[in-house]
Formats: C-alpha cells, sequence, structure tokens
C-alpha cells in the first residue's frame, strides 16, 4: 500500500475528453497533487486522428487535446509511449481471436494490461500511489468483508463497470473515479462552469485502433487466416453457401450472409478449426447457459458454491437473473432463468449483486 506521503499525489489518465479532464480537476479541487498523464497506445494516420466526427481515441489528437486540458486546469502533464504494450497485449489478442471465430473485447483487455497494471508502473515512478480515470464507476471499501467493491456509475446510462471487472483487490484499491457519483449531464456543466474547451466535446465510442468501425478492414493485414473462404451450414449440417472469412462475423449477426433464404437467418455460430459458419433461426440465438474461463472475483476472493447473480453478456445487455456454478480450473457456469439472445464466445460475462460487480469472466 501506499505511505502517506505519495497518498495525496495522483495521476490522472487523460484521454483528452471531458470525463477525463474533470476527473482530474476535481482531484485538484479537493486537495490532490494531480500529474495529467496521457497514453499513446496506437498511431493512427494523422487525418483520422484530428477528424471531431469519427469520436476515435487516438495518437496526436488526443496527445494535444490532453495537453490543453491540463495546461488549462494548472496540472503538470506528461505523455507516455505504451504502443508496442497496447500491441502485443491488446491488438494482438484481439486478432488471434477474431481468427479463432470469437468476438473479443479490446477495452476491456487493455483496462486490464494497460491502464490498471503499466499505467500504475509508471505512476510509481512518478511518486504516486493512486491513478485516476474518467470512468463512471464507483470504488467503496466493504468493512464486514475488508474487501473494495466496484459498484456501477450513477449515471445508468454511462455506466462502465463493465469494463473494469478484471480489476484486483490491490488496483481498486489505488483506484478513484471521480466522474463515477456524477450524471454526464452534470460533467459537462462543471466543464463549462470551469472553462473548459472539451466541455462540449463528443464523446470517444469507436475502438481506438478501428475508429471507422472496419473490422475486417483492419484484421486483413494482420489475421488473414481469418479470410480464408469456407462453408456456411445450417444446424443439420447443410452446406448453404460459402464465406469469404469468419472475420467477418459475430455471433447473432444477419446482414452480409451473402446466401438467399425463404427466411431470416442469422450467425448461430462459429467454429474456428473448420473454418465454418452456422447459421439459424432467430430462435436458435437463444440460450439458458454459458460457460467461462480467466474469472475474477471481486466481491468474495473465490466462488466456493453456487451463487445467484445478475449476468451481462455484452456492455449493452439488460442483466439477466443468473445462477453461477463454480467448475475445476476456476472456469464457472451460468445458468439463465431465462433464455439470452446472441450469448457470443470470446466475449465478458460480468456478474452483479444489486450495483456492485461481484466478477466476470470470458465466454467460452
Amino acid at each position: 500500500m501506499a505511505g502517506k506521503k505519495d497518498k495525496k499525489r495522483v495521476v490522472a489518465a487523460m484521454s483528452g475528453g471531458v470525463d477525463s479532464t474533470v476527473a482530474a480537476g476535481l482531484l485538484k479541487e479537493q486537495g490532490y497533487e494531480v500529474i495529467g498523464v496521457t497514453m499513446n497506445l496506437y498511431g493512427l494516420p494523422r487525418e483520422l486522428c484530428r477528424s471531431e466526427e469519427l469520436r476515435a481515441c487516438c495518437g496526436s489528437k488526443a496527445v494535444e487535446d490532453a495537453h490543453q486540458a491540463a495546461f488549462d486546469l494548472g496540472i503538470s502533464h506528461f505523455v507516455v509511449d505504451l504502443r508496442k504494450e497496447f500491441e502485443a497485449s491488446v491488438i494482438k489478442d484481439f486478432c488471434r481471436e477474431y481468427g479463432r471465430g470469437r468476438t473479443p473485447n479490446p477495452c476491456i483487455r487493455c483496462n486490464e494490461h494497460i491502464k490498471f497494471r503499466l499505467l500504475a508502473q509508471r505512476a510509481a515512478r512518478l511518486g504516486a500511489g493512486l491513478i485516476a480515470t474518467g470512468h463512471h464507476a464507483r470504488v467503496a471499501y466493504h468493512r464486514d468483508s475488508g474487501r473494495y467493491r466496484l459498484k456501477k456509475g450513477s449515471d445508468a446510462a454511462k455506466d462502465q463497470s463493465y469494463f473494469l471487472y478484471t480489476l484486483t483487490q490491490e488496483q481498486l484499491a489505488r483506484s478513484i473515479f471521480p466522474v463515477g457519483g456524477m450524471l454526464k449531464r452534470e460533467v459537462r456543466a462543471l466543464a463549462r462552469k470551469w472553462g473548459l474547451r472539451v466541455a462540449d466535446k463528443a464523446e470517444s465510442q469507436e475502438i481506438c485502433f478501428a475508429p471507422l468501425g472496419d473490422y475486417p478492414e483492419f484484421l486483413k493485414k494482420r489475421s488473414p487466416r481469418a479470410f480464408v473462404p469456407g462453408p456456411i451450414k445450417d444446424g443439420e449440417g447443410g452446406i448453404l453457401g460459402k464465406h469469404k472469412g469468419i472475420g467477418y462475423f459475430t455471433v447473432g449477426q444477419r446482414r452480409g450472409l451473402g446466401i438467399a433464404a425463404a427466411r431470416p437467418l442469422y450467425v448461430v455460430g462459429i467454429d474456428g478449426p473448420t473454418n465454418t459458419v452456422f447459421v439459424g433461426e432467430g430462435g436458435d440465438l437463444f440460450s439458458k447457459m454459458l460457460t467461462a474461463s480467466l474469472v475474477n472475483w471481486i466481491s468474495l476472493e473465490k466462488l466456493a458454491a453456487p451463487v445467484n447473480v445478475r449476468a451481462r453478456i455484452r456492455h449493452r445487455h439488460e442483466a439477466a437473473a443468473a445462477l453461477v456454478t463454480p467448475l475445476r480450473k476456476g472456469r464457472v457456469r451460468v445458468d439463465f432463468d431465462r433464455p439470452q439472445r446472441a450469448i457470443a464466445p470470446g466475449q465478458s460475462v460480468v456478474f452483479y449483486a444489486r450495483d456492485a460487480v461481484a466478477g466476470g469472466g470470458i465466454i467460452d
């Protein structure tokens, strides 16, 4: 744990957006010594980086906006080059998973391996015992259990707790989410009150290394195996057509199948080893069970017996009642009360107990 001396010094991750800027400003108001740090994670072509319409956080534009925001707040600002680490930990995993026919979430992996691990190491070099981000989430210490809890952000529409389920107890103890208890409109209002230029800046909503949302185009150069033609089959194994590569598909997809049918068909499964896309009707997308691995528990040290939770199988999914049962080697089985649509391997399932994240893992 950090000593008293460095407890007041905090590294604020600044993306150049309104949330991270206001987070840094709030910390300064609260008496912290704030050091703004922008992580250079991926270098897009400059003409893309400078496009406000793309709403993507990336290289030069993020650095420029963050530096100006830090100047406006009157705090120091540094840039750390983590492009190699981001490539190794996030992009390679993203490409590998798509090549296996899975649907990964690179933002979760970035939080796990970059923002709350590597950034923490850089913060320590600056003598800072705490890290702050603009995430809409909250951290609270639960005295009865002696554990830190990760709670949903107060603004339900902006809650980002789903993306943070991998955080450990040590990381939560050193993390601050200053805007987690605010509504988004309150964040913007405070930025306007302070006269910050980012007050009305559009939100970053796309994956930073593919701001146009064209994942296949990005993947083609890095995961050619995901673009080898293969069969499209129905549930009986019958061949209905031919696809141009599993990298073009994800579970639940309807458009772009390239096959004619008398009824709507959807991608219900992707088998990487055989390079096969399976399709079926809408009802075939629903399932009551999944298994997950690489599970991280927050509210408890480990799962020893079945527990009732509300489980979210993707960020915008409405959490559904489920029973989580421990399996061997830290894996779990999740049985939903009602069938859920389009459970996609590679995505994360996150477990909630009321407004707190109990834990989560990667869907097998």
